[in-house]
């Protein structure tokens, strides 16, 4: 991103992790310049500016009681936008394979590498994941699937970068093809497209694929998310790459994560059944509206609307069309505009996917983002995460 970009109070506060009053502190101490642009009243700073700041202000050894700071280079929030490496991805999402997603979040660099998966690995994965129960759901097959291609790996615990990165592709392709095939085999090898026929058994087509896709582009990061987090403190500890992404699937299947797409599917699901009014008053009653809103896009999410562009050009029911409508304008009528996971959710229904569609497209997704993150940790200091624990029990026991 250009070092001339400006950013605001509210975004410059984001990024060094401070109160917005703070940042006035900064200035009168003459630490931080105000930029004046014509034509608008509030005042901007320049990212150059304020990444030097960050750099001194959160370079140093923590203390005790501060939590480490995380740095990265791979994907920045600003403007109400989403980037990976500088690019924006909205503007990726809709016309960019996936895997070229997936290699520039690893190395930087624009290709659409091969993602090949051991058959050996795959006979295992899938014989391992069959043992689950029947009740079990789809995502529950990923950290079974995850586990036996870390142990099929001899390389694992390789934590070089080349390594590291060479083994991704394979990864997220045994975590596609170790899933049940829903329909009939793939016309092309695109992992849109693989992953589309484990989620339904509608046949695909290219503007479903494309869809997809662009879901799986636009979840693959999303800077220090809480799974973000998980995987990256395991990666500190050295724990090999398939370890840490079994950590952000734990840290995903939380029901204010990963796991918020069903919630948001079964809301839909309501609107079709009873209408839109119906499954709002019974969701607000929960004290939150699932598939809507974002504290980092109070604008809006871009990657909600990108995504709800592409699902428009598919041929929605009319019922489903009208429902999806109905939600968005009283959604809206709250200050609340759709976000990435009601795009996702209306996707699946639309596509003919189940309600655990939603959380599987987000971790083959995030994987990559995960794995990126992997990378950017094995560089730093090991074991660099320690916070204090804020003891508040008992005092010890006099002998």
């Amino acid at each position: 991103m250009s070092e001339d970009q400006l950013l605001t109070t509210d975004e410059v506060a984001l990024r060094l992790r401070i109160k917005p009053e703070t940042i006035y502190a900064y200035v009168s101490r003459g630490l931080l310049a105000k930029v004046k642009v014509p034509g608008e009243r509030i005042s901007r700073f320049r990212l150059a500016d304020v990444e030097r700041l960050a750099a001194r202000t959160q370079a140093t050894r923590p203390g005790r009681d501060a939590a480490p700071a995380m740095r990265t280079a791979i994907t920045l929030i600003a403007y109400g936008r989403l980037h990976y490496r500088g690019l924006d991805v909205a503007t990726l999402a809709p016309v960019t394979p996936f895997e070229e997603v997936a290699h520039w979040l690893w190395t930087g660099e624009r290709q659409k590498p091969a993602f090949p998966a051991s058959a050996e690995t795959l006979g295992r994965a899938r014989r391992a994941s069959d043992h689950l129960p029947a009740q079990a759901r789809l995502f529950d097959r990923l950290p079974v699937i995850v586990a036996v291609a870390a142990a099929m790996d001899p390389l694992r615990f390789d934590l070089a970068p080349a390594t590291v990165t060479a083994l991704a592709p394979a990864l997220l392709s045994t975590m596609v093809d170790a899933l049940p095939l829903a329909g009939e085999a793939p016309a092309d090898d695109s992992l849109a497209t693989r992953l589309w026929l484990r989620l339904t058994g509608t046949p695909a087509s290219p503007e479903g694929v494309r869809a997809l896709n662009a879901a799986l582009v636009l979840l693959a990061d999303h800077d220090l998310a809480a799974s973000t987090i998980a995987v990256r403190v395991a990666a500190s500890t050295r724990a090999n790459p398939y370890a840490a992404v079994l950590a952000g699937l734990g840290a995903l299947d939380g029901p204010m994560h990963g796991a918020v797409g069903s919630s948001v599917y079964r809301m839909i699901e309501a609107a079709l059944r009873e209408g839109a009014p119906a499954a709002i008053v019974e969701w607000l009653r929960t004290g939150s509206l699932p598939g809507f809103g974002h504290s980092l896009y109070p604008e809006g999410d871009p990657r909600g609307a990108a995504l709800l562009d592409l699902v428009a050009e598919l041929p929605l029911e009319g019922d489903l069309r009208r429902a999806v409508d109905d939600l968005i304008a009283m959604a809206v009528r709250r200050g609340a505009l759709p976000n990435v996971d009601f795009a996702v959710a209306v996707l699946a229904h639309a596509t003919g996917m189940g309600p655990s569609a939603g959380e599987v497209i987000f971790a083959i997704a995030r994987a990559a983002g995960w794995i990126a993150h992997v990378v950017e940790e094995y560089a730093q200091p090991n074991n660099r995460f320690r916070w204090s624990s804020g003891y508040t029990g008992p005092p010890p026991a006099s002998a």
